[in-house]
């Protein structure tokens, strides 16, 4: 990897070789002086092995091999720790499949990097006015708009999406977590950081996006994680306004 820029746009990935070759290319195009950090779940793809091939040309690419499927929370959080870690300023999480499209990263960038920027996390909106969805039917907008409403009036936020991946955070904000007291290790992650971030006084802007499903690949989330996210986000909820 390079000289550490300003920026690390992390990136977890788990049978994505159909994808992230496009996607780190694009990525380099609408953000030139960032770092990408793929951090792969032991793909049996070879995500991870067109990842190091890439690296020896590609001093911006670093890949961070785990053992084996470990969730997309503990993958991300792995991100953060690797930021901080190499003291860079700010870190950017995306997913690996194409719904969020590399053309937004100048706008989530600068709700944040912006010298007088006045937010800590910045998140890619679906649900703000020009957001949008493509792709989905119509049960998953509902559960989508559901879960985000849910976990709003729980845990107090004010934000239009809890629910997506598309955010960039302010490193120094970060830092006032201990990763290691956050439960969430699949989707539900999204939600508690928020939550444990609005319990620091972070500072948080949404940009609009347009979320597209994607296409090549197999989707990750399954009905037992999002009622896993759907019991947890009522713990914090209890812990929010019972003090329990």
């Amino acid at each position: 990897m390079s000289n550490p820029a300003r920026t690390l746009v992390a990136v977890a990935t788990y049978n994505e070789i159909e994808n992230l070759p496009r996607l780190i290319d694009q990525i380099f195009q609408h953000a030139p002086d960032v770092d990408v950090l793929v951090i792969d779940d032991n793909s049996p793809d070879g995500t991870g092995r067109w990842c190091d091939e890439r690296v020896n040309s590609e001093p911006r690419l670093t890949c961070l091999h785990r053992t084996g499927k470990l969730g997309l929370g503990s993958a991300t959080l792995a991100g953060f720790k690797y930021a901080i870690e190499r003291k860079y300023e700010f870190v950017l999480t995306m997913d690996a499949d194409f719904s969020h499209q590399p053309k937004h990263l100048s706008a989530l960038r600068a709700g944040v990097e912006a010298d007088n920027a006045e937010c800590d996390v910045m998140i890619g909106s679906r649900y703000v006015p020009g957001g949008g969805v493509e792709g989905w039917p119509l049960h998953r907008r509902i559960m989508s708009r559901a879960i985000n409403a849910y976990a709003r009036s729980l845990l107090g936020l004010r934000v239009n999406d809890c629910s997506g991946a598309f955010r960039c955070y302010r490193i120094s904000k970060l830092s006032e977590l201990d990763f290691d007291n956050v439960r969430s290790r699949g989707y539900s992650y999204l939600e508690e950081l928020l939550w444990l971030l609005h319990r620091k006084q972070a500072r948080f802007g949404e940009t609009p996006i347009t979320f597209i499903d994607r296409e090549l690949g197999q989707t990750k989330i399954n009905s037992r994680e999002a009622i896993y996210a759907v019991l947890l986000i009522l713990r914090f909820g209890a812990q929010q306004w019972l003090g329990m």
